[in-house]
């Protein structure tokens, strides 16, 4: 007995996400992430991107496990511990903004 092929079904176009406010609002970091990021007030966003350039550029990645941070004195001084997850960062990062 044969059984009738569906067709495979149309994907829809996925709708344009509108970034949240809270996110795209300039925020002023703390003297001591401004030593890694600059001190003009930036989006979260982009305080993330500056944090993830410093990081790539100082090659402070975790060889064997590239979501740990190995943190210079910059970054130990925003972290507080000589390691973090890449998760966690974001966290620490935030409370250095206002």
């Amino acid at each position: 007995m044969a059984t009738a092929k569906k067709a495979p079904a149309a994907k829809a176009a996925p709708a344009k996400r509108t970034p949240n406010a809270a996110f795209m609002k300039p925020m002023t970091p703390s003297p001591t992430l401004a030593a890694v990021i600059g001190s003009k007030p930036m989006p979260r966003t982009e305080v993330t991107k500056k944090v993830w350039e410093y990081i790539k550029k100082n090659k402070l990645q975790d060889a064997t496990n590239k979501r740990m941070i190995n943190a210079d004195a910059k970054l130990k001084d925003i972290f507080k511990k000589p390691q973090v997850s890449m998760f966690e960062m974001t966290k620490l990062i935030s409370g250095h903004l206002s």
